[in-house]
């Protein structure tokens, strides 16, 4: 036995040959993907050699900040992103709370009301929230109605998938015990499967809220209502100090929400 072993010695390689031989090819095509992405690109080097110098102009031409066009020109358009944001949130969880439900297989056993929810969810989320605004806007016409709607509709795919996962997930002991005692379905949710999910329930809520509050302060750029349409403004008429205003109050909005968000959570989790 120790002869063998010492004749055929044996060489560990966390990778059998077929799976080095995988990578290699997928190596391959990242890099081909990669080097004909760059090609098509069509990336002006003059450009990318004058950028340092256009960023200091710009950055020269929005100071000093503008803050005396805030109370007139800005106040109501933060206003606006935030009830967009907020109301778009409330819709969204109403609506995906019942499909979250269909979609999870443990609580709804039938595989077409589950396969008709995920096709649901994963349309709201193949579609960016901009392409929901311009549709809406195309339908009501420019204003906050429009950013709404594609703020909701985009999150339900968010909201519902990330639900039926924690039904999903949950632990079964408690929910056989109360189907062996023959408890009805309303009773095996409400008692079994609510106070498993909950905390995710509003963190997921919470934390699709902290996002909204950012896309809908752009969704303003396609006519979708909120502090975007006077971003876009200001770009339009170069008046640079006002962008600079627009884009601190942006980031200041965003820092309060996440804020919000963290200390909620906390309490609740």
């Amino acid at each position: 036995m120790s002869t063998l072993t010492a004749e055929y010695p044996k060489k560990w390689s966390r990778f059998t040959p077929l799976q080095l031989q995988l990578r290699f090819f997928l190596l391959l095509i990242t890099v081909a993907t990669i080097v004909y992405s760059a090609k098509n690109v069509e990336v002006i080097p003059e450009f990318l050699l004058d950028a340092p110098e256009q960023v200091q102009d710009l950055l020269v031409r929005m100071w000093p900040i503008n803050f005396a066009y805030y109370p007139k020109g800005i106040h109501d358009a933060l206003v606006d992103t935030f009830h967009i944001a907020t109301l778009g949130t409330i819709f969204a969880v109403i609506i995906a709370f019942p499909i979250g439900i269909c979609a999870s297989y443990r609580l709804v056993p039938f595989r077409i009301i589950n396969a008709l929810a995920q096709f649901i969810l994963v349309a709201s989320r193949s579609i960016n929230s901009i392409i929901w605004a311009l549709l809406f806007v195309a339908i009501f016409g420019p204003g906050a109605l429009a950013g709404t709607f594609a703020i909701a509709f985009r999150s339900i795919g968010f909201i519902g998938k990330l639900l039926g996962e924690s039904i999903d997930s949950a632990n079964q002991n408690t929910i056989e015990a109360l189907k062996a005692c023959g408890a009805p379905w309303w009773s095996i949710f409400t008692k079994g499967y609510w106070p498993q999910i909950e905390p995710s329930f509003w963190s997921i809520s919470l934390f699709r809220w902290d996002i909204n509050i950012r896309e809908s302060s752009v969704l303003g750029l396609v006519g979708a209502g909120g502090i975007g349409m006077a971003l876009d403004s200001a770009m339009n008429l170069f008046q640079w100090t006002r962008v600079s205003l627009i884009l601190l109050c942006i980031f200041a909005m965003v820092i309060v929400a996440e804020v919000i968000v963290t200390q909620i959570r906390k309490r609740i989790i």
